[in-house]
């Protein structure tokens, strides 16, 4: 059966699930690494197969009455997620933790699960199993298949959670649905991301990072026939492996997202050349819980546990030439040159004393609005920590799950995950012009492979 993305999907039922507890409504202020992210929304889903290993198998609507029960449950703990963004009186967005509750959709798709076209997630997700966000800080929608599969999906203001927090919150919600403990309460403590005084601000952060109103004016998009495309794909652990000793050079070795990294700029290089264009940045984003933490066991805890925004978007700059001409390793130096400076607990404060100084004007990562006309620009961001493989709501682990985040900026959006059909393997989330991922699949077929439900199916599972 090939891949269709031409199905209809059909709103069964809309309510608002509440944390089960009464809540005292209360404020709670962004922390300055939130207050540098735009108000965009993330999508991530996970695809379930029909489960009939003891005869009878759950109906949709046992499931979804263990998935809203649970999520009542784990909205206690994570309130952030029950609440609303409202601007405060300088402008600036604060949360008000009021219970209002998440919007939970119930769906369904007249497709099977083995003919959803993942490798094609704008036609098959986008719009259709990852829900719109209309209200509050989080929307899911579980859609009923064909087959009897199941699709979870949800969609988050990125301004309240990174993808570390919303990984503590969907663990737990698993959790709950198979009656279990939550093993990570989340932290709210802003003042552990408090600003210093007096503040101490590296003159690096003005080159990563800009006020709004120092914005470039909107480009004239000149290639109308060109635009931002999401498409996802895998990448094999022998691939990786190939990579990452291609990478290594004087006996420093590169660690495997710096490889796949380096290769992807090798890659957008190419294309760059063909458009004249003279140099290419790339960003990878670097959390910083483990950074904060250091040399402070308590605080190390409370920053393992925390909720909200711990990011930072370093990139850097090559002419395009030098990226197409050197060796493999030449790049992977340079990626790892320009990562190392936002390595470090000094970095992640001065960026905080950074939007202090700053406030309550809104600013943003410089590459999120690439701003520049001369080349092209993406961002990679390491999605290893995506526990696909924990969010088990008691039918089983996913057959596959992803990131879906069409972000809205001019640069691209790139996140490798761990694959649950094959340990080591990649699944590779790719929010690229359609051009770039045209280059890419005829340049390196044998690395980016289409990600498809042949893929997923030869392949045990890892429980």
């Amino acid at each position: 059966m090939g891949a269709k993305a031409d199905f209809s999907v059909t709103v069964c039922k809309k309510e608002v699930v509440a944390a089960m507890l009464p809540l005292q409504e209360h404020w709670l202020p962004l922390s300055n690494l939130d207050l540098l992210l735009p108000p965009v929304d993330v999508g991530v889903f996970f695809c379930y197969k029909k489960q009939e290993a003891l005869g009878d198998s759950m109906s949709f609507g046992s499931m979804v009455s263990v998935l809203r029960k649970a999520m009542a449950q784990a909205l206690v703990s994570y309130y952030a997620f029950a609440g609303e963004v409202v601007p405060n009186t300088v402008g600036e967005p604060e949360l008000v933790c009021n219970n209002r509750g998440v919007d939970f959709v119930e769906a369904y798709a007249d497709v099977e699960l083995q003919n959803l076209d993942l490798h094609n997630p704008d036609e098959s997700i986008e719009g259709k199993l990852v829900p719109k966000k209309k209200h509050g800080v989080l929307s899911v929608q579980i859609t009923e298949l064909t087959c009897g599969g199941l699709v979870v999906a949800c969609t988050f203001d990125h301004r309240i959670a990174d993808a570390y927090s919303a990984n503590m919150f969907l663990v737990s919600w698993a959790e709950m649905a198979r009656s279990k403990s939550i093993s990570v309460v989340p932290s709210f403590r802003r003042s552990l991301l408090n600003p210093r005084r007096p503040g101490c601000i590296d003159p690096s952060l003005d080159h990563m990072y800009m006020p709004i109103s120092s914005l470039p004016p909107p480009k004239e998009h000149h290639q109308t026939t060109d635009h931002l495309t999401s498409r996802i794909y895998y990448i094999t652990s022998e691939q990786l492996n190939d990579l990452q000793s291609l990478a290594c050079s004087n006996g420093y070795k590169t660690t495997k997202l710096e490889s796949f990294s380096a290769f992807l700029w090798k890659m957008v290089a190419l294309l760059a050349a063909k458009d004249n264009f003279e140099i290419t940045k790339m960003g990878i984003v670097v959390d910083g819980r483990v950074r904060l933490g250091e040399g402070d066991k308590d605080k190390a805890s409370l920053m393992s546990s925390y909720f909200g925004n711990v990011l930072s978007i370093p990139f850097g700059g090559q002419g395009v030439n030098e990226l197409i001409e050197k060796p493999l390793s030449w790049v992977a130096n340079q990626v790892h040159d320009f990562l190392d400076q936002a390595v470090t607990k000094e970095h992640f404060l001065g960026l905080i004393d950074w939007v202090e100084a700053h406030r309550p004007e809104p600013a943003l990562a410089k590459i999120y609005s690439n701003g520049s006309d001369d080349g092209p620009a993406f961002v990679v961001s390491s999605g290893q920590r995506f526990p696909v493989s924990k969010v088990d709501f008691g039918w089983g682990c996913p057959v596959f799950g992803s990131y879906h985040f069409p972000w809205g900026g001019d640069a691209g959006y790139v996140m490798p995950m761990p694959s649950p059909a094959r340990e080591g393997d990649w699944v590779v989330y790719m929010h690229l012009f359609r051009r770039q991922l045209e280059l890419i699949e005829t340049e390196a077929s044998n690395v980016f492979r289409p990600l498809t439900f042949d893929y997923l199916d030869s392949l045990a599972p890892i429980y």
